[in-house]
C-alpha cells in the first residue's frame, strides 16, 4: 500500500521549478501530485508521477539530484472534519505525520491526500482497521 514518491532537490532561484516541469513535460511524464518546501537556499520538490523510472532517469540526466521515498495515499471524506477524523486516530496511536499534501483529483467523491508517516506499516494497518481507504501505488500513479 505504499506509493513511491520522488524528491528533487532544487536551488531556490527563479526558473528552477519551471525547468523541472519542462523536462518532465518533454519526457511525457504526467505529474499527479506535488509539494514544494523551501528554505532560503534550496527547495525540495516532492512528486507523484505516472512513470517514476522515466522521471528519475530524465531528471538525473539533466543534472538534478533525485531521491525516492515511500508515502501513503488515503481517501479522506470531503466534508468538514474528514481529515480531523483520520488525524485523531493517528494521534491516538502515537503515529506522527511528517508531512502531507493533496492529490489533484477526487475519488468516489472523496479527497485524496498523500501522507509521510514516521511508521508507515503501523499507519497503514491502523487506517485499514478503521475502514479508511488506502490506495495502492499503481492506482495512484494511474489517477
Amino acid at each position: 500500500m505504499r506509493v513511491e514518491q520522488i524528491s528533487v532537490f532544487l536551488e531556490n532561484k527563479t526558473g528552477r521549478l519551471a525547468e523541472v516541469t519542462s523536462i518532465l513535460s518533454e519526457a511525457g511524464v504526467n505529474i499527479r501530485a506535488l509539494s514544494v518546501a523551501d528554505t532560503s537556499d534550496f527547495g525540495v520538490l516532492r512528486l507523484i508521477v505516472d512513470d517514476n523510472a522515466k522521471a528519475e532517469k530524465t531528471l538525473k540526466n539533466n543534472g538534478f539530484s533525485v531521491g525516492k521515498t515511500d508515502v501513503v495515499a488515503v481517501e479522506v471524506e470531503d466534508r468538514p472534519g474528514g481529515l480531523h477524523n483520520i488525524l485523531e486516530k493517528l494521534t491516538s496511536a502515537g503515529i506522527n505525520v511528517e508531512y502531507m499534501y493533496s492529490l489533484v483529483t477526487q475519488r468516489n467523491n472523496n479527497a485524496v491526500l498523500i501522507f509521510r508517516f514516521d511508521n508507515i506499516d503501523d499507519a497503514v494497518r491502523l487506517l485499514e482497521e478503521n475502514g479508511i481507504t488506502v490506495i495502492n501505488g499503481s492506482k495512484v500513479h494511474a489517477l
